[in-house]
């Protein structure tokens, strides 16, 4: 079933299609004007053909396809641009973020510049491994479906707009459903900051998103106390890969990932809307299980 906007418009659609030599998965993704391709397997030129029409009868402007190693040079050669790598994405197997647009205003970055400017004093940060004392009065705890309605209202506090419709608390209690999990940190019995593992059983990876934080409890470390207790969850669940795509723009989210030990893979350019305009996102992965 395709997620539905308040006003009951669809923002993305699953489609899943078998052609005669290949099948593919992707997302039609119409909130942020995007075609994703998570998973594909078979005749490479029929895929790229097959998406590039769906991408230009829906009027999307940019399409990513996450790309097996031996695959990326082909996209590369019909014209798309490499744009980060998910590492360890499939069961310990590189994914090759491969990109093309349809639209120039989409394609170019209004904010390159500062944002290598924001990475590299981000780079600069002391690793911080260990997972910080929950500070008083704070607890830590995972999300119940019953949460959904005070996360929805938290995103819809912390966000002007957002990749997907966390303010419908519907929504947050579908993904619930599906397999994402949430953990969050309260003040007294009041939300305050939440963060989600999206998880892919599949290729054992999970997406680290939907952070938040109320600005007036922000620079605790709470954050970083978030990540360590999913990242802890995921283990437990055999988990391999996490990654996430944090907006360049921010300074305290890169520097969460950094310090809690993720490596930079790339900047996706004009990746999704998220506050106010498309933005650019760093891609950060980390491996959770050696193999």
């Amino acid at each position: 079933m395709p997620n539905q906007m308040p006003n009951d418009r669809p923002t993305s659609r699953l489609e899943v299609e078998s052609g005669s030599d290949y099948t593919v998965s992707f997302y039609l993704d119409f909130m942020n004007k995007r075609l994703r391709v998570d998973d594909y397997q078979g005749n490479v030129d029929a895929i790229y053909d097959r998406i590039a029409d769906a991408a230009k009868s829906h009027a999307l402007t940019k399409v990513f396809i996450k790309s097996r190693e031996q695959d990326w040079q082909i996209f590369l050669g019909k014209g798309c641009m490499l744009e980060g790598i998910y590492k360890g994405y499939f069961h310990g197997m590189d994914a090759y973020c491969m990109a093309f647009y349809y639209d120039l205003g989409r394609r170019s970055s209004d904010y390159w510049m500062e944002e290598d400017c924001i990475l590299h004093q981000v780079l600069a940060l002391s690793r911080k491994p260990v997972m910080p004392v929950i500070p008083e009065p704070f607890t830590l705890r995972l999300a119940l479906l019953k949460d959904a309605e005070q996360l929805s209202h938290l995103y819809s506090q912390i966000f002007q707009t957002y990749p997907t419709p966390m303010n419908d608390p519907l929504y947050v209690a579908k993904t619930m459903q599906e397999g994402t999990i949430y953990y969050l940190v309260e003040s007294q019995d009041e939300l305050i900051s939440a963060a989600s593992a999206e998880i892919n059983a599949r290729y054992a990876n999970a997406e680290m998103t939907d952070c938040a934080t109320l600005p007036a409890f922000r620079n605790k470390g709470l954050m970083r106390l978030l990540m360590h207790a999913l990242e802890d969850e995921l283990i437990a669940r055999q988990i391999n890969c996490a990654y996430s795509l944090s907006r360049a723009l921010s300074f305290g989210m890169n520097a969460v990932f950094h310090q809690m030990g993720y490596g930079y893979y790339g900047r996706l350019t004009k990746n999704c809307d998220i506050y106010d305009k498309y933005e650019d996102m760093n891609l950060w992965a980390k491996t959770l299980i050696k193999p």
